[in-house]
């Protein structure tokens, strides 16, 4: 039922967030215990819309920009984030994809 979907969801973020953390340069943005499964970041020197561009070539698919929260924008004095979501038909293999286009993303920007 539900709560399997919100286990598996949480699973995904809890293992993108420990993933993501190891990469120097990447900021995650929000650290709410209880929060649903949208991992906000932003990565040292490159503007989160090109994070998206790159990312998008190589077949991985995020959000960038306000996402609706123009005074958290201001709050953390970014100008945007780059943000992933997990869902149901997610896996460990997306996660890992997405992990990857992130180090790509700052090896292009190198």
């Amino acid at each position: 039922g539900i709560e399997n979907i919100a286990k598996h969801e949480k699973e995904l973020l809890d293992y993108a967030t420990q993933e993501i953390r190891k990469i120097e340069g990447v900021q995650i943005i929000g650290n709410a215990i209880e929060k649903a499964s949208v991992l906000s970041f932003v990565i040292e020197g490159i503007h989160p819309h090109d994070i998206g561009t790159i990312m998008d070539k190589q077949g991985v698919a995020i959000r960038t920009g306000h996402h609706c929260t123009q005074p958290t924008m201001d709050f953390y004095g970014i100008p945007a984030t780059a943000r992933a979501s997990f869902a149901i038909y997610n896996s460990r293999k997306d996660v890992d994809a997405l992990i990857n286009a992130v180090k790509k993303t700052i090896e292009v920007f190198a």
